[in-house]
């Protein structure tokens, strides 16, 4: 999703000021709390997965891993993280 797309969107929730950019990557947990010079328990992470023929977003720590047997007991499925092309076509940006 373009930052644009970000800017307009939280715009209309005056949330426009709150967006931080970074003159480097800020891509993976650990060179986001690199960016802002923090721990990678600091950093939200989304991961998306297949649940029940319907995309799923999970926003975890960034250090956090996914329990798989948690998971399937509150899901009822393996977890399974959708490819990138998948993350394109259900979620609507990579």
């Amino acid at each position: 999703m373009a930052i644009e797309k970000v800017k307009a969107y939280f715009e209309k929730y005056n949330l426009a000021d709150r967006i931080q950019e970074f003159e480097v990557s800020s891509a993976t947990v650990e060179l986001a709390a690199a960016a802002l010079n923090c721990e990678p328990k600091r950093i939200a992470k989304t991961l998306s997965f297949m649940v029940g023929g319907q995309a799923i977003l999970v926003v975890t720590a960034g250090d956090a891993k996914i329990d798989n047997a948690k998971y399937k007991a509150q899901f009822g499925t393996k977890a399974k993280l959708l490819t990138s092309d998948e993350v394109v076509d259900l979620i609507g940006h990579a």
